[in-house]
């Protein structure tokens, strides 16, 4: 068999050939886009006639590359980029060598392989993931709308400055240009992406109503629909994670951890995993925390860390048992128990 190692970058693949035993058969440059991908295939199989397994790090493109190759008949890994660098770091860090650690790594069978998501769930994950999006931009106006009023000594007087209201006052605001423009051009493209956000939303209504997953996180305080739909997409498949803490893990909520003898650092959020769920949980911790399962601990956590930064350990601490109480939840196909420790539907253990 032939281990391929592809450094993959904007344009173009570095290819590292190795057979069983590590020796280097062929090192060259190919295209990356789908005609170089299919040269490559029949490049390889005319010139050694052997069975190959590709490895290609986690990135952008990288998929194209897993599904295309997949297609042709090749055998692909995606590596975790963040393991490959601490299981093979490099003095010399360039295309060509990373190209060959990838392939050593297949030979030697220490590939540190990522689950890769079937269509329908990276359909899933797209239109969520594109929600939030265009909820970023239209925060980002609604803020500089803001910060244009206050800069002219203007603070909003309403409650919703973009409600009916606040629309109405804005529009008798007097502001020197170029701001008056930037204020309606503002106002134009938040109208615009309401539209688009709420289009984008009756599609993850409609897109799989038969969720397993959703009506269960529907259950959890703090989660409505576009967090439940987040969720699930992001999990994927719950049996994947064969116990809470590896879900804990995944979601990036949980510390650095640098120990070696008698020393035991913790420092701060790994965030090595998906954002998107990251930021689906902390989402449902705003509203969570005030459910009486959470409140308390909440609380206590909140008091003894001080003002400074006591509510947001306290936050991240209440995710991280949302996390947990969701494992417990997909996993035995139960609902919420708010009168269980931890929300799950049995006794959570630590």
């Amino acid at each position: 068999m032939l281990h391929a190692g592809l450094d993959l970058s904007r344009n173009r693949l570095d290819v590292c050939l190795l057979e069983d035993g590590g020796e280097i058969v062929e090192e060259f440059r190919w295209p990356a886009d789908a005609d170089g991908l299919d040269g490559l295939v029949r490049h390889v199989t005319l010139k050694h006639r052997q069975p190959v397994r590709a490895v290609v790090e986690s990135m952008t493109g990288a998929r194209f590359v897993h599904d295309t190759l997949e297609r042709l008949g090749w055998d692909v890994l995606i590596a975790d980029a963040y393991k490959t660098k601490g299981i093979a770091p490099a003095a010399l860090k360039t295309d060509k060598t990373d190209a060959r650690v990838l392939a050593l790594l297949s030979e030697r069978r220490l590939v540190p392989e990522i689950w890769l998501p079937d269509p329908e769930v990276r359909a899933e994950r797209e239109l969520a993931r594109f929600r939030l999006h265009l909820v970023k931009h239209r925060s980002a106006l609604k803020n500089r709308v803001h910060s244009t009023l206050i800069n002219f000594g203007k603070p909003c007087p309403v409650s919703d400055l973009f409600g009916v209201a606040g629309r109405e006052l804005l529009d008798k605001l007097e502001l020197p240009e170029p701001w008056r423009a930037t204020v309606d051009i503002s106002l134009e493209m938040i109208d615009e992406l309401e539209r688009q956000i709420t289009a984008v939303q009756k599609r993850l209504q409609a897109a799989r109503p038969d969720h397993p997953y959703v009506p269960l996180l529907l259950t959890v305080p703090g989660i409505g629909f576009v967090l439940a739909y987040t969720i699930a997409a992001e999990i994927g498949d719950i049996e994947r994670f064969p116990r809470a803490k590896n879900l804990t893990g995944y979601t990036g909520l949980c510390p650095r951890v640098d120990q070696s003898g008698e020393r035991d650092r913790r420092g701060s959020l790994s965030k090595h995993g998906p954002r998107y769920l990251r930021w689906a949980l902390l989402e449902a911790t705003m509203h969570a925390l005030r459910h009486p399962v959470y409140s308390e601990r909440y609380q206590r956590t909140k008091q003894r860390l001080g003002k400074q930064r006591g509510a947001k350990v306290a936050q991240v601490d209440v995710a991280r048992r949302l996390s947990r109480a969701i494992w417990h939840m997909l996993t035995n196909s139960e609902p919420f128990n708010a009168a269980a420790p931890g929300g799950a539907a049995f006794r959570l253990t630590a």
